[in-house]
């Protein structure tokens, strides 16, 4: 089914609703509605984007939760059993919630997204305007295992940013057990005029039976396939040309969110 919304942008992932099940619940699908500024207000006007999450949840007939809190969908990465990931560029930025501390937005995304477990990495990759999204570095693959992009060469801005991340991954346990970390290459840098492009293989989405993975036309693209081939053995990985999207600063899963559905037993 196709709905037509009027947007400012075009980057769903981050104005639009993010869904969650709630299986006891009497409308196991519920719709967060978290508030938006354009990543800390740097692309007026944003208005049509702010009112895309209640045309999302009206257009599915899914309850809605608003929340004054921004937050955007490609700032959290979760595993679906209680860790979620996310960054301190990001979500401590004073641009979004000023007024939030640390242990603040910790309480509200455990209130949302019912996890028990944080995992905090640094800052993101060179290009990115949305002050370090998660989905440009780490997503999970299993609920204990995470893909993370690296940066072999020692004279690119990314190398010590992915490399300081990396350390961190190190640390943490989910579910009382080590994380596991599959490290993915990054692309060739990518430029729009001179321009530094966010070009990264993480920006993947994981659909029902594919994976769809950006590429961007340089010798690195085969390896991300099949890393992410092996971590994914059900599903087809399939390469999207994303040399055109991400002069728009963003790329698959940046345009995308999805919507579970109900819980078994429920209609």
């Amino acid at each position: 089914r196709l709905f037509r919304f009027p947007t400012n942008d075009a980057w769903a992932r981050d104005h639009g609703a993010i869904f969650v099940t709630r299986p006891d619940a009497v409308a196991p699908r519920l719709a967060l509605d978290f508030d938006y500024n354009a990543w800390g207000g740097k692309y007026p006007p944003y208005d049509l984007d702010r009112v895309v999450g209640r045309q999302m949840a009206d257009a599915l007939g899914v309850p809605r939760f608003a929340s004054d809190v921004i937050l955007e969908g490609g700032s959290i990465e979760v595993n679906g059993a209680g860790a979620l990931l996310t960054t301190e560029q990001c979500l401590l930025n004073a641009n979004r919630n000023p007024s939030l501390t640390r242990t603040d937005i910790e309480r509200v995304l455990r209130g949302a997204f019912g996890v028990t477990e944080i995992l905090w990495l640094g800052d993101g990759i060179e290009g990115d305007d949305t002050d370090g999204h998660i989905d440009d570095l780490t997503r999970f693959v299993t609920a204990d295992t995470v893909v993370t992009v690296m940066e072999p060469n020692a004279s690119d801005p990314n190398h010590a940013v992915l490399e300081t991340n990396r350390r961190r991954l190190a640390e943490p346990t989910v579910g009382g057990r080590p994380l596991r970390v599959v490290e993915l290459p990054m692309p060739e840098p990518q430029y729009l005029d001179d321009q530094r492009l966010p070009a990264s293989y993480a920006n993947f989405y994981i659909a029902n039976d594919a994976v769809l993975l950006p590429v961007f036309g340089c010798p690195q693209d085969a390896a991300a396939r099949a890393i992410l081939a092996e971590c994914f053995p059900s599903r087809r990985v399939l390469t999207v040309d994303s040399r055109a999207l991400v002069a728009g600063l963003g790329t698959l899963h940046c345009l995308s969110q999805q919507v579970p559905l109900a819980p078994a037993g429920n209609d």
